[in-house]
């Protein structure tokens, strides 16, 4: 009697593992979730190594005589769904090839649990073929020429493509190899890739983060294929990407696969091959590549926008390792700097521009010394990089570095036109309009980048500028829905502001309790003490001038410190304390600084009567091309300058350059103080030159632009000035009730304070 032969039980492939008989698929030891139908189709081929079977012959074994279903597409479905599970592709396939209107073969070698192997590996060499096989070889080449126009068509319905309005959710990637320093890498190598495309949109971090808490999950969790899916689906995205890295052999086998979140579809999947680990990096371009043109983005922008990875970031794995931390910790919220990532980054790769501009762009050193160090060398190696990377260094280097901020807004307009969905132009050409006055159109820009990629960020930026159109109740409905969907983390000086603008003392309270302790309550502080020398709390101010400056310095941001001491000064000439003025300035003086900085300190001088002529030629030939210098702070010192020596016709005529952009925001930050000083200063020329109807026009701007002035010590000034302005019209009953309102406001006031005495004079005279 004759022994029955049973099939081995266990059979193994690649990294795979097959258990005939409990029906399971392992991928190194971890089981892969496989329906019975495509793991019945596996064991089929598994059965019979390199040999053709047919779609008959698998029809027959799993698909009984008397099962009544749609056999193509269900064949077709059951193919696609263990190509998926292998990661493997119908184009480049290293499993399962398909041979066009005849069947399927295993081409990858087959080995059992004893050991034997069957099949031929894919790619290796064979024995030159027989004529009976050359014969078979012809005849299927004719029929795959007869059927190409047919195949052709098949899978120009079948292709499932984006549109240019859906979004993409990026997965971590799956680390096989054991190697941690491919763990969030390969994801921002990814990001970095598929960001060149025009076409292509990816889900914002700061989104991802925003729905991880709506799911009620930490926000570092682990981006696994089924909490991709389940992000693409909260975010109404079109699909989710996971791609996956496995050491196999000597050779690294990269797979990146497009899921359609909403069927759990496979839309695309591509792989590639790296000899070694220096060639990683070539092969996540490559399968990013594909991947972009297979999800529908056009030939040409596919061939236009294709740097190389490794030309894009940085060839060294370690040195993007360390900017893909950087990039997480922007968007974490804990203490960990980013700006320690970044530096570290550049060590490792001296010739990473992307790193150099992300570290001259983190709000940490936003418009300091080391801001312009480090956007300037990453201008320097701006050819290096991506069409969107370089347009953003562009822009950014004319707009921190040199302040040219019309040329800036030439590299962010023309970034706009190129990748309409990118909101880093956005964001930037908002900041711009508003930094010239242009509220309405900074206005459409950041409502558009909350549209696109709603993030504290944005939203900051958006009430900031409604707060500047006086539209208050817009900024608190924007706040309570930043809030509502956790995206209020670092609004904490936004809603101080829009709690001054609301005469809302318990929440400007309640922010600077928040941020007690925290990174950022420096800023906090400086906004407190300007509140408390707002109504004349002058001793206070002085106080927390000093805990903000202190503040800054104990983080290292030495900049900062200088330009709350210049601040300081500045309040104190404005008040009419010079030796006061002259000491917080000279703690400014002694630290280096910025344009903001460097013009508090000059205006300080200038309002004490210490005369600062040489400052401001310095501050000319310093920034020559900075558009805010020359328009803004430059007029404006001169004509304070010009004041000082009772010459006010020349005052008027220096501030006319800079009428334009009066009404502008030019601090490269949150911190207000510099808003509206051209118009204050020309009002005080007005009144040099009693001129009391033009005078009083230029302190009713201030008055009327409340949320652009908010609570500088020129906020309140305006009062008393109009008040003189009114009185040298000879209009008292409107002299007296400006200056009523101004003592109102400093009911309270330190008694001592040089222009309360001179004001509470003038008052009585008006009686």
């Amino acid at each position: 009697m004759a022994l029955e032969t049973r099939p081995p039980a266990i059979l193994r492939f690649g990294v795979f593992e097959v258990d005939v008989r409990s029906g399971e698929l392992r991928r190194q030891g971890v089981r892969i979730k496989l329906q019975e139908q495509p793991f019945h189709v596996l064991a089929v081929l598994l059965q019979r190594p390199s040999e053709v079977v047919t779609r008959e012959e698998l029809r027959n074994q799993n698909w009984p005589a008397d099962t009544f279903v749609d056999f193509d597409n269900s064949l077709n479905t059951a193919i696609n769904k263990l190509r998926e599970a292998l990661g493997d592709s119908a184009d480049s396939p290293r499993f399962i090839e398909t041979l066009p209107r005849r069947g399927y073969r295993f081409i990858a070698p087959v080995t059992s649990a004893d050991g034997t192997t069957r099949g031929t590996p894919a790619g290796m060499g064979v024995a030159t073929p027989t004529r009976g096989r050359k014969i078979a070889l012809a005849v299927a080449v004719g029929v795959f020429a007869s059927g190409i126009a047919g195949s052709l068509l098949w899978r120009a319905r079948q292709a499932r493509h984006l549109t240019e309005k859906d979004t993409i959710v990026l997965g971590d990637f799956a680390n096989l190899t054991g190697d941690a320093v491919f763990d969030g890498t390969l994801r921002e190598g990814l990001s970095v890739e598929l960001e060149q495309s025009p076409f292509l949109s990816l889900v914002s971090e700061e989104g991802i983060r925003q729905t991880l808490r709506m799911m009620e999950r930490p926000a570092n969790t682990r981006l696994t294929p089924e909490i991709t899916r389940e992000v693409c689906q909260r975010t109404s995205s079109a699909a989710a990407l996971d791609g996956s890295i496995a050491l196999i052999g000597t050779r690294y086998n990269l797979i990146l696969k497009a899921i359609n979140c909403a069927s759990g579809e496979l839309l695309a999947s591509t792989e590639a091959q790296a000899s070694d680990k220096n060639h990683v990096l070539d092969a996540l371009g490559k399968v990013a590549l594909e991947m972009r043109r297979r999800l529908g983005e056009s030939l040409s922008t596919v061939q236009k926008y294709n740097t190389p990875l490794e030309q894009a970031t940085t060839p060294s794995l370690e040195a993007l390792q360390a900017f893909s931390l950087g990039v997480k910790e922007q968007f974490a919220g804990d203490d960990v700097a980013p700006v320690a990532f970044f530096q570290n980054a550049i060590q490792l790769d001296p010739n990473f521009a992307a790193a150099y501009d992300a570290m001259g762009s983190e709000n940490e050193v936003i418009g300091t010394a080391l801001a312009v160090e480090n956007i300037r060398k990453a201008f320097e190696l701006r050819t290096r990089v991506s069409e969107r990377e370089k347009l953003i260094i562009e822009g950014d280097y004319y707009h921190f570095v040199t302040g040219d901020r019309m040329k800036a807004q030439q590299s962010y307009i023309l970034g706009e036109q190129i990748y309409p969905r990118e909101v880093t132009f956005r964001e930037s050409l908002g900041v711009l309009y508003n930094a010239l006055g242009q509220y309405e159109a900074g206005l459409r820009e950041h409502q558009e980048a909350v549209r696109l990629a709603p993030s504290s960020i944005t939203y900051r930026f958006l009430i900031y500028t409604y707060l500047s159109l006086n539209r208050d109740e817009d900024a608190a409905a924007l706040a309570r829905e930043a809030h509502g969907k956790g995206l209020d983390s670092s609004l904490g000086t936004t809603l101080y502001s829009l709690a001054f603008y609301r005469n809302d003392t318990t929440e400007m309270s309640r922010q600077v309790a928040a941020w007690a302790g925290k990174p950022g309550q420096d800023l906090l502080l400086a906004l407190e003490a300007d509140t408390a020398a707002y109504f004349g709390h002058l001793g206070r101010a002085r106080e927390l001038s000093r805990q903000a400056s202190s503040s800054a310095k104990r983080a290292g941001e030495n900049e900062t410190s200088a330009t709350y001491d210049a601040v300081a000064a500045l309040r104190e000439g404005l008040y009419g304390n010079a030796i006061q003025a002259g000491q917080r300035t000279a703690l400014a003086k002694e630290r280096s600084g910025g344009p903001d900085k460097y013009y508090a300190v000059a205006l300080a001088l200038a309002y004490t009567g210490d005369g600062s002529q040489g400052l401001a030629d310095n501050f000319n030939g310093s920034f020559p091309e900075n558009t805010v210098v020359q328009f803004n702070y430059l007029p404006t010192l001169r004509a304070k300058l010009a004041l000082s020596h009772a010459n006010p016709q020349q005052a008027l005529d220096t501030l006319e350059v800079a009428a334009p952009y009066e009404l502008g925001l030019p601090a490269l930050w949150f911190y207000n103080w510099p808003n509206l000083y051209p118009v204050y200063v020309r009002g005080e020329a007005y009144l040099g030159a009693h001129r009391g109807s033009e005078a009083a026009a230029e302190f009713q701007k201030i008055l009327d632009h409340r949320g652009i002035v908010l609570n500088e010590p020129i906020g309140a000034l305006a009062h008393l000035q109009l008040g003189r302005a009114y009185a040298m019209q000879g209009d008292t009953a409107k002299a007296r009730a400006a200056y009523q309102d101004f003592l109102t406001l400093w009911k309270d006031a330190d008694p001592d304070i040089p222009i309360l005495i001179q004001a509470k004079a003038e008052y009585t005279e008006l009686k």
